[in-house]
């Protein structure tokens, strides 16, 4: 299955609400998501699935990535799941691995830090890379559990792909 691993956009610093869990994406933020998924779109790597965190910027994040990449015409989907909120990290681990068993193929996952990092550790052997805002890992993750192959890193800021070797 190739999963995709991206953290939402930069977000604004307070909610009106004052609860985290609010906070929209900034201009910028949004400006940058729409970068990369259009990047995603014209490596031909736009994902099939969108699954997010259910906090607003994530939300937000996963809702302009499948605007951009006309998931809703080519029959895909967006799920809001608690399991991928901050701090669900074995959550959001079981939740990739049960999706691969499961056979969905081309899945984005949008969360947050630091759990993406800790979730692309769990799945690579030896990736040990901080997210940036924006930022989306590619890798290929087989059925029978083992460890996934790093397909890329995609930087948001430069909209360039950094190969695995």
């Amino acid at each position: 299955m190739k999963l995709y691993l991206m953290r939402h956009g930069a977000a604004e610093d307070r909610a009106d609400s004052g609860l985290d869990g609010d906070r929209a994406l900034s201009p910028n933020g949004r400006d940058r998501v729409r970068g990369v998924a259009k990047m995603l779109l014209d490596l031909e790597e736009a994902p099939a699935h969108v699954v997010t965190s259910p906090l607003a910027r994530s939300v937000q994040t996963a809702e302009i990535v499948a605007i951009v990449s006309k998931l809703n015409a080519r029959g895909g989907t967006v799920q809001v799941r608690r399991e991928l909120s901050p701090g669900a990290l074995s959550e959001a681990v079981l939740f990739a691995r049960r999706t691969a068993l499961e056979g969905a193929k081309r899945v984005l996952i949008v969360g947050h830090e630091p759990d993406l990092t800790g979730v692309a550790t769990a799945l690579l052997d030896g990736f040990h890379r901080p997210f940036d805002k924006a930022m989306v890992v590619g890798l290929h993750l087989p059925r029978d559990g083992g460890y996934a192959r790093l397909r890329f890193v995609l930087d948001p800021r430069t909209l360039t792909l950094e190969s695995a070797s």
